[in-house]
Parts: structure tokens; sequence; C-alpha cells
């Protein structure tokens, strides 16, 4: 028995010819942060396209939830997908909608709740991720660190079992990317969210990591796994050690 939510089986990714990531095999584990890193080139985001099922791999498979994503049907994948949520790069959230009315979306669509229950939820989760009382502010009226934390809401909306992330730290100062960080730990601990992290940042890759993948763009294959604090101890080669070493003495 495992408790993996995802596991990949000789899974290759690319576009046409072109292979970013051969014959991977790899698994996420109930509760876990799973950082997906490497330098730019290496497939990270795309691996998140294959994962999150907007884009098909080359070869392989992977089983999501306990179901091979690519043998089921439509209507288990749209059941798949409902059990996760996805925090884009950009927040992605819609401009001619109010905070409020982005997170009821997926309410809205999935869900047979009715408006007062609908209210109350969005409330939580905005109150979840430290944004009570934005519930009627524009994405342009706040910062960019509050559109990410709304975003984030956003993906939660549904309980999802698993959220994505995609370099949840581009575009923000220090101070609000170690608030993320943070919040992002305490989703995972309190509601036992796993979370799929596609990041190069150091510093938050050593500050939430419980276990990670490197991804190298040289051999195009998975050269490291394991917690980064325990991969810096034993690198495996020179690549993943300047990696992890950057901006270190």
């Amino acid at each position: 028995m495992t408790n993996a939510v995802i596991k990949a089986k000789n899974l290759s990714i690319g576009y046409g010819k072109k292979v970013l990531l051969q014959n991977a095999d790899f698994e996420v584990k109930k509760g876990d942060i799973f950082i997906i890193m490497g330098g730019s080139g290496c497939g990270k985001s795309s691996l998140l396209k294959v994962l999150t099922g907007l884009m098909p791999p080359l070869n392989g498979s992977f089983d999501l939830l306990g179901l091979d994503f690519n043998t089921s049907n439509a209507v288990q994948k749209e059941a798949l997908r409902q059990k996760t949520g996805i925090l884009y790069q950009s927040g992605a959230l819609f401009s001619s909608m109010t905070l409020k009315e982005n997170i009821a979306l997926p309410l809205n669509q999935y869900s047979d709740y009715n408006q007062k229950t609908i209210d109350e939820l969005v409330a939580l989760k905005l109150a979840l991720v430290g944004l009570s009382g934005y519930e009627d502010y524009y994405p342009s009226e706040i910062s960019g660190g509050m559109k990410k934390r709304a975003g984030l809401a956003r993906a939660l909306a549904l309980d999802p079992e698993i959220v994505y992330f995609d370099e949840p730290s581009a575009g923000l100062d220090p101070v609000s990317s170690a608030r993320l960080d943070e919040l992002m730990i305490e989703i995972n601990k309190n509601l036992n969210t796993t979370l799929v992290v596609v990041t190069h940042e150091l510093q938050s890759i050593f500050a939430i990591a419980s276990n990670s993948i490197y991804l190298d763009a040289t051999t195009k294959t998975i050269t490291a796994s394991g917690n980064p604090h325990d991969i810096l101890k034993n690198p495996p080669n020179e690549r993943v050690k300047q990696f992890l070493l950057r901006g270190k003495d």
C-alpha cells in the first residue's frame, strides 16, 4: 500500500520532437510540500501542465489520487480536477470581478450550495489567507502579494486534496514572498493539503519543502530527490550542488 497522491511512471514530457524530461518516476505523498526545482529550460512548468491535465505526456503515465489520469474518461478527469486547485504565477484573477466573485466562481460552477452558504465559504477562504474585509475589492485595487493570496483562496474554494503552485514567489518582494511561504506551510499543516510547487527560489525551497525532485536540463532526467536539506548534505553531482548553493559563501 502507498499513500502517494501522485505517482509518475516512466513519464516523458515535451513538445513534438523536443523532449524536456524523459523516463521520470516519482511519487508525491499525501501531506507533502513537494518542490519541482531546477534551472531554466528544464521542464518544471511543462511538468506541472502535464500533472494538471493541461497537456498530455509524450510517454508514460501518472496516477492522480489512485486513478491513471491518461486512461480515465472525461467524467473521471473532471472529478479529479475538482479535487485539485491551482495558483497561477500571476494569480490569474478575473479583473472585472471582485475578490468575492472570483472565489465564488468555482463554488457556483461545481457545487450545489445556496448563495448564503457560498457567501460564508468565500468569507472563510478569504479569512484563511488573511484577506477578511476585502470581499468587494477588485484585483486592481490590491497589491501583488494580496493578489497571490486571493488566487490561493480561490484555489482552495472546493477544499482540494492537492494544490499546485506555479512559481508562487514570482514578482513578489521578499516580505510578501516570506508571508506566502508561511501561509503555504499553515495550509499544509492545518488542512493536510498536499502542495506541489514549481520554483527555483532557494529561500522558499529550504523554508517549505518536505520533499523535492531536481530536473536536469542537460540529461533531461531527475537527478536528485528527497528533502532539499538532505540533498545538499550529499549532492549527487556538481550541478545539483551548485544549484542549491547559489548565493551562499
